[in-house]
């Protein structure tokens, strides 16, 4: 991840959490008092965001001690200590719930991403995010899908063309919006288009889409898209993918399964900090 863009982000948390300094802290806890502190998680998962916790504290003070007890990607089970920090009192206490934000919610995403990945473990298939992410914390929440051993689908709209229903109802169907889409864009980027039933699969097939999008299909349409495609096209599943019918969808031999699911409604692993002296 880029170093400079992740500053930006621990700059803004914080300044969203202590725009004018920490009230309670600043008052209560002498500039001077220094102290030791752990990272634990409070059930199992798996954690993500460890490194990123570690700079939140380092932006209020640099000379804070930092020690990794657990990396990310690490699968960890209750009570296990993942960091100890020793150092500014003050600037432990104030980085502390930002620095818990991010490591709890990516950690979730991680953990989430992770059991969605097991499940279809054994299958010529990949577990893919989407673009519903928290606004301003999309690298960050990709980051966790990856540690989970997940993979990403394109950032953002100016990675790669994805042709959605309401484009092509715009543009008058699939093969005009591929045609006008691939006269104007250059060579090097991919054409994705969302289709809903199997002709739509063929009037995507004939448009020479590289990608399609085969959304909220019954697992037997898939299956005849998969044998309709013969390879020709890249076949991503989407559409209400949850743990409980992901591995049927791998069944049917798509490409990527990709679910808005690991990101936009995830829980937050159970993480907190203590103090220890």
């Amino acid at each position: 991840m880029l170093s400079y863009k992740i500053k930006e982000i621990i700059k803004e948390a914080l300044l969203e959490d202590m725009n004018n300094g920490d009230i309670t802290t600043d008052n209560l806890v002498d500039e001077n008092s220094r102290t030791k502190a752990e990272i634990k998680v409070k059930e199992d998962g798996v954690i993500a965001g460890v490194d990123i916790a570690k700079e939140v504290f380092k932006y209020l003070d640099k000379n804070i001690s930092f020690e990794k007890k657990r990396a990310d990607g690490d699968k960890v089970t209750k009570d296990t200590v993942i960091a100890t920090l020793e150092g500014s009192t003050r600037a432990i206490l104030s980085a502390e719930r930002t620095a818990l934000n991010i490591l709890q919610r990516l950690s979730g995403i991680a953990t989430k991403t992770s059991i969605f990945v097991e499940k279809v473990n054994g299958y010529n298939c990949r577990v893919v995010d989407t673009r519903k992410t928290t606004p301003g914390l999309r690298m960050l929440e990709k980051y966790a899908v990856r540690v989970g051993g997940g993979h990403n689908h394109r950032f953002n709209l100016s990675d790669s063309v994805m042709i959605k229903d309401n484009h092509i109802k715009a543009a008058g169907g699939i093969e005009e919006a591929v045609n006008i889409i691939k006269a104007k864009i250059p060579h090097t980027i991919k054409v994705e288009v969302e289709v809903e039933d199997l002709n739509q699969l063929n009037e995507a097939l004939k448009s020479g889409a590289d990608i399609i999008m085969l959304d909220n299909m019954e697992c037997e349409d898939m299956k005849k898209a998969v044998s309709i495609n013969k390879g020709r096209a890249i076949l991503e599943a989407s559409g209400n993918i949850e743990l409980d019918t992901i591995e049927r969808v791998a069944q049917t031999g798509v490409d990527i399964i990709s679910s808005g699911g690991l990101t936009h409604s995830v829980k937050a692993l159970d993480i907190s900090l203590n103090i220890v002296y």
